[in-house]
């Protein structure tokens, strides 16, 4: 099986989960023996573009020209069985889609975000869940709120090239939705249910797990979507020291908020930013990760690592968070009083539900299982491709 993975990085500067998804499954493809050509292009190269590049970026997201070209002579000296597209933005362009059909190349696209619809991608602006794009064939509000980087004119180009490109992404042969939630966004845009596969990412297996410590890790952005005030809010409503101690990773605008907290309260311990090192301590010494933001979180990375490591998990019912919780820990509205009400029972059920959660992760997100899973729906597709330009 040959693969070709087109992806554009983020800023290496702004370290993200999806970069290292994406480096953890070519890894892990390669491990099973399939040949994986990455087409990946970084946003940290645009200031070293020459001039004439330049002049056309605005443009990259709609066509990308020069990504177009090179992708072109790298399929016609490749012959890939699939080309595996993460995100186009903004120098790939969705237009890798039409040049992969070209040469006769099937695409499989994971979604990662709400991207076909929503200019930022996150279904969230302002403080508040937000759909007002959804039906529109432009989004015109994400215009006026300037959702794409805070500016106006670069909203309206994504705009622009989601309405463009909305019959490319209908002609994708195969999505990979990370969750049941992503899976019905796209049914909501009009994907047929045959197109749609739900597959998770995966992490690296840590090994069986320590025994359970005491009390509750957070480890997240410190603003206000990811729900800090939500869980310290529901915290506060119990006496001090009655819950065990509440860890507090990360930093971020409300990082004054949880030191103000630590503070004032014995049972609260704000640790500032850990490396993956201090994430594993922290979660070693304690028995439940809680992960309560109020957004449609698609597949938090921190809830993956407690499985893995058998910590059962508490979380709100919002985005991909039940699908990977399910029936292993706590799933409750995002409100203070459903997260107050529910922190007694995690910490005393928490020992029984430990390995619960640690199958959970053997069944359904370790990399062995999902990448026969990618294997066998890259599979379906070469084997359906006639290999002649489209």
């Amino acid at each position: 099986m040959k693969v070709v993975v087109a992806h554009n990085r983020y800023r290496e500067a702004m370290p993200s989960g999806e970069n290292v998804i994406v480096d953890t499954e070519i890894a892990q493809l390669r491990a099973a023996g399939a040949e994986v050509i990455p087409f990946q292009r970084s946003s940290d190269s645009i200031g070293e573009l020459p001039l004439a590049e330049k002049a056309l970026l605005p443009l990259s997201p709609i066509y990308g020209r020069s990504a177009q070209r090179d992708l072109s002579q790298l399929l016609e000296a490749e012959r890939p069985d699939v080309l595996h597209l993460h995100n186009p933005y903004p120098l790939l362009s969705p237009w890798v889609v039409r040049t992969a059909h070209k040469h006769g190349v099937p695409v499989v696209q994971t979604v990662h975000n709400y991207r076909q619809v929503c200019s930022s991608g996150l279904y969230f602006r302002d403080g508040h869940n937000c759909q007002d794009c959804r039906g529109k064939l432009i989004g015109w509000p994400a215009v006026q709120h300037k959702c794409y980087r805070g500016s106006a004119a670069q909203s309206a180009l994504m705009a622009t090239t989601l309405a463009v490109h909305r019959p490319t992404w209908r002609s994708v042969d195969r999505f990979i939705a990370l969750t049941d939630r992503i899976a019905a966004h796209l049914r909501d845009y009009g994907i047929p249910d045959e197109h749609i596969v739900i597959k998770p990412n995966g992490l690296p297996d840590p090994g069986e797990p320590e025994p359970l410590g005491e009390g509750f890790l957070y480890g997240a952005r410190l603003s206000p979507e990811k729900g800090l005030g939500l869980l310290l809010d529901a915290w506060q409503r119990h006496p001090d020291g009655s819950l065990g101690t509440l860890r507090i990773a990360g930093d971020g605008e409300l990082r004054p908020l949880a030191e103000r907290v630590s503070q004032e309260r014995k049972d609260v311990e704000y640790l500032g930013i850990l490396d993956k090192a201090g994430m594993e301590a922290a979660r070693r010494a304690s028995a439940v990760v809680v992960h309560t933001p109020t957004w449609n979180d698609t597949l938090p990375t921190v809830l993956l690592e407690a499985l893995s490591a058998g910590r059962p998990a508490l979380g709100t019912a919002v985005g991909g968070i039940p699908y990977i919780i399910g029936e292993t820990g706590w799933v409750v509205p995002p409100e203070p009083e459903a997260i107050a009400a529910t922190l007694p029972l995690a910490r005393d059920e928490a020992p029984a539900r430990a390995r619960a959660a640690r199958e959970r992760y053997l069944r359904h997100f370790h990399p062995d299982v999902l990448t026969a899973r990618l294997l066998e729906i890259y599979a379906g597709l070469s084997a359906n491709s006639e290999r002649s330009p489209r």
